[in-house]
């Protein structure tokens, strides 16, 4: 037969005991507190990951398409902030690097090179799942060097082709540009970018 011991003893002499496996048991019930909101922390985390899984790709057709910051530097450096703005009246999954390609003054294609990740301006942020609601914005940074401005080193542009990841679809933005080698760079989309420096 098992036998249990009534282990609570009210003496004097274990009043001190008893405040300590009192102090004991309140800092069990905080750590336990904590590990239970990490545990909705990370709840929260999965459902966001969930939440970026089940919202319906972006359509190329809901998105304006637009220039925004022009960036300068030195040695013969150029680049511009992209926009891509959901316009669709809802919210929608984006993820990658946008498509590019140069065009020339009557829209023919023109030979070009997109280099993806870090450019002259500024760090990839990397591929990541973007969850844009109606309204909301991505932007990538896209950069090209002009070096060879009117040899045959370079590449005269009239026009740049933006495309959302992935989609065959694109616009077409006025792009008067020499591009040296037809070599552009681009990072990532991302809701926001800083620029080094």
């Amino acid at each position: 037969m098992t036998t249990y011991r009534n282990t609570t003893d009210w003496t004097p002499r274990n009043r001190t005991s008893h405040r300590l496996d009192r102090t004991a048991l309140a800092a069990a019930a905080v750590v336990a507190l904590g590990l239970a909101g990490a545990g909705t922390a990370q709840a929260a985390d999965a459902h966001g990951t969930s939440a970026a899984k089940t919202a319906p790709a972006c359509s190329p057709a809901a998105f304006k398409t637009l220039f925004g910051r022009p960036l300068a530097g030195g040695m013969n450096h150029q680049g511009v902030f992209i926009k891509l703005r959901n316009l669709s009246g809802s919210t929608c999954a984006l993820r990658g690097y946008p498509g590019l390609a140069l065009e020339n003054s009557a829209h023919k294609t023109l030979p070009s090179h997109t280099h993806r990740g870090d450019t002259w301006y500024a760090t990839s942020p990397g591929e990541k799942n973007l969850i844009l609601k109606d309204g909301e914005s991505a932007e990538a940074i896209v950069s090209w060097t002009h070096a060879n401005t009117g040899t045959s080193d370079a590449v005269r542009a009239s026009y740049l082709r933006v495309a959302l990841p992935g989609a065959a679809r694109y616009t077409t933005l006025a792009f008067p540009q020499w591009v040296d080698h037809g070599d552009l760079r681009t990072t990532a989309l991302a809701k926001h970018i800083d620029v080094a420096g």
